[in-house]
């Protein structure tokens, strides 16, 4: 437990003599001016405490009990948790005229509570409006396509760049996550009928490289059956059987284009 009996250089007299007024408040109250004398923060908090308006030395109280003089000490409670808000969307004009939509999410905690006490007035709303600011200064200098595909690079460029700013506020930037990218309506009926014809570019070519494998294999086929008279018997045999395996009524029997041709010569 702290007992805030630092030492009281720079009080000045009347300092020393507000506080010999305080000691004796104590002392003459007791036991009931403890009530008002001793202090209790939780494990996740620390106590930056002002004496005279100055921050006491020794830095945050804490986490327990800590002692504070009356009409003398004052005290601001500090939440070392860290906390996630969102930055609201914001308009941005990427590098190539591109205007999208952006949101995202921040985490952060207080690393030092008597830095983030006294040199910024609210630590975490000075954060979040820094890093609306730093979102569209990122993403302007990016392309469209960049900021749709390299979403991890840009938020730890974010992160490096809140961090190194906040480290003045006793703030700690852990971490940045882009939640959501939003296209124009126009723009995302363009890219998806860019998509689509792409995708249909490369079924037709796939469709021909079939085709011309086919036609390659038929002329392969067509080829070893002209070498031999009989394979066209065994292929007909085979058609055939083909087709009364599915109980058809119906049998087409092919004729030779040869035969028809020496019949009209004779």
């Amino acid at each position: 437990m702290g007992t805030g009996e630092d030492e009281d250089t720079g009080l000045g007299c009347c300092g020393c003599c507000l506080m010999f007024f305080s000691i004796c408040i104590v002392v003459v109250f007791f036991p009931f001016s403890l009530c008002f004398s001793i202090k209790m923060v939780q494990e996740y908090e620390r106590a930056v405490i002002f004496r005279l308006g100055r921050v006491l030395s020794g830095g945050a109280k804490g986490p327990g009990l800590f002692f504070v003089f009356p009409c003398l000490d004052e005290f601001k409670k500090v939440d070392l948790r860290t906390v996630a808000f969102d930055i609201p969307p914001q308009e941005i004009l990427t590098k190539d005229s591109v205007t999208v939509a952006v949101d995202a999410v921040i985490y952060g905690r207080v690393f030092d509570p008597t830095l983030s006490v006294c040199n910024v007035e609210d630590a975490f709303q000075s954060t979040k409006l820094l890093a609306a600011t730093t979102l569209r200064n990122v993403l302007g200098t990016k392309l469209m396509s960049e900021v749709l595909t390299d979403r991890d690079n840009i938020a730890e460029k974010m992160q490096q760049i809140l961090d190194e700013a906040t480290d003045p506020w006793g703030i700690k930037v852990e971490r940045v996550e882009m939640k959501d990218v939003r296209l124009p309506l126009q723009l995302q009926r363009a890219m998806a009928a860019e998509a689509e014809s792409t995708r249909e570019a490369r079924a037709k070519v796939v469709a021909a490289e079939g085709e011309q494998k086919a036609a390659r294999a038929l002329k392969e086929a067509a080829d070893v059956i002209t070498q031999s008279p009989a394979a066209i018997q065994l292929r007909y045999l085979q058609t055939l059987n083909s087709i009364a395996a599915e109980r058809n009524s119906t049998i087409i029997f092919p004729l030779p284009i040869d035969l028809l041709q020496a019949m009209v010569k004779k």
